[in-house]
């Protein structure tokens, strides 16, 4: 079953700025400044991407760029908060539509796995700012806060899979985003359209975890269950 697209949900997500756009104007001028520093990103890599280039690119005054993103390095920044919320945007998709019965019944390891390594299959501006030199400490921090709120939600899924609850559901929602997240940047990381080998070992990984939980859920609960025989 195709994922659902959470690219359109990453619009409420809208990178720290100099100013913050209040209308609908001044944030359709920011959509063009982040696409086009995507279209650079993915077609130049990093070093290409300054904001008199992207003024031209953007179709946008080079006073107007400022406003919003004064100097390159914000631009970095900002592209990154920008993929990292596409990124969170996919996963609250996927929970609602595993909730609502869509998407990854039959195989969720396996499902949400593809999904999204195809996000890094369709964005090339987002491995080449990855793989590259250019990340920055405050792109590293908003990694860091990335990954925590991916482990945060991830355990919703967790918990309805496995059964799972109590103080184990964070850590164990936290080893599954970090072991996913590394194995699926290593198979991006020189190849742009993935290292099957290591995609379809991260899946077989995951679904030996998740069955390991499930099992250990059910014994749990057959442990506090009151003896009926007699």
């Amino acid at each position: 079953m195709t994922a659902p697209d959470g690219e359109a949900l990453a619009t409420a997500r809208l990178p720290s700025l100099r100013t913050t756009p209040q209308q609908a104007r001044g944030r359709a001028k920011l959509a063009r400044m982040l696409a086009a520093a995507d279209q650079i990103m993915a077609t130049e890599g990093a070093d290409a991407v300054t904001t008199t280039r992207l003024a031209a690119e953007a179709g946008i005054s080079v006073g107007t760029v400022y406003r919003y993103l004064p100097h390159r390095g914000a631009v970095i920044e900002a592209l990154a908060q920008h993929y990292l919320g596409l990124l969170e945007a996919q996963l609250e998709a996927l929970i609602g539509a595993f909730e609502a019965g869509e998407w990854g019944r039959a195989d969720l390891v396996g499902d949400a796995v593809d999904a999204f390594a195809d996000f890094y299959r369709t964005h090339p501006g987002f491995r080449a700012l990855w793989f590259g030199r250019h990340l920055t400490a405050e792109t590293r921090d908003l990694d860091r806060a990335h990954k925590q709120a991916m482990a945060s939600r991830l355990a919703v899924l967790v918990a309805q899979v496995t059964g799972l609850d109590g103080d184990d559901l964070p850590r164990v929602s936290q080893v599954l985003q970090l072991a996913t997240d590394a194995v699926i940047q290593e198979a991006f990381r020189a190849d742009p359209n993935g290292d099957e080998e290591l995609l379809r070992a991260l899946k077989t990984m995951l679904r030996g975890y998740v069955a390991e939980l499930r099992a250990g859920s059910g014994r749990r609960r057959s442990a506090h269950q009151p003896d009926r025989a007699g």
